[in-house]
């Protein structure tokens, strides 16, 4: 009896343990599935998150760049606003200049301000470091050009000031394009898309006009 009692204790331990056994394993399966569900989660959510909220070197370049060539584009319909005997499809497109870029020097200086970057306020445009190569390349006139629009008169004033805008508002789309394909602040970069339709429009526009003077 002693013998066959042993036998059937060993065997019970032997079952508790392997129960204990399964148990654990069912745990670290559970465990295991869990941890692969919440890491599948995880990736799942990081990839639908918008892209828009943090903003890069891109969006900042984008915006210290574009506020004093906006900036200069108003000094220029300034000019060619003083003027008399200047046409009026001329005077009409440069008070839009006006309308249009004004509200959004103060956006863009707005999210400088809101990303801790200095807003750059050029003295009539002229506030990106005094590279004149960098002005050329955004389509930005030279102070010598500048005064000679100031000094021109009527029909030779609208030609200048056109064919000057021209060149700023492709300066301005070129820039706008690198905003659109490198920048990641969503507000940002739909404000370019508004920059390319509006001065892309305005250009041809322009162009129209220098023809017919």
């Amino acid at each position: 009896m002693s013998s066959k009692r042993g036998l059937l204790m060993g065997a019970g331990a032997v079952g508790a343990t392997f129960a204990l056994l399964l148990s654990g394993c069912s745990d670290v399966g559970t465990q295991s599935a869990d941890h692969d569900h919440t890491t599948h989660q995880h990736e799942a959510e990081h990839e639908t998150m918008p892209a828009g909220g943090a903003h890069t070197d891109a969006d900042i370049a984008f915006a210290r760049d574009m506020v004093p060539h906006h900036e200069q584009a108003i000094v220029m319909s300034d000019i060619i606003l003083a003027k008399r005997d200047i046409d009026p499809r001329v005077t009409e497109l440069a008070n839009q200049i006006k309308a249009a870029q004004g509200p959004e020097i103060a956006t863009m200086q707005q999210w400088l301000a809101k990303w801790g970057t200095g807003a750059p306020s050029g003295h009539e445009g002229h506030g990106m470091g005094g590279d004149p190569s960098a002005h050329a390349a955004m389509g930005m006139m030279t102070e010598e050009q500048l005064e000679q629009l100031r000094r021109a008169e009527g029909v030779e004033a609208a030609r200048l000031f056109l064919t000057g805008m021209i060149a700023h508002h492709e300066g301005a789309v070129t820039m706008a394009q690198t905003e659109v394909d490198t920048g990641r602040d969503q507000e940002a970069v739909h404000l370019a898309h508004e920059i390319i339709e509006t001065q892309q429009r305005e250009i041809d526009a322009m162009k129209q006009i220098l023809g017919s003077l």
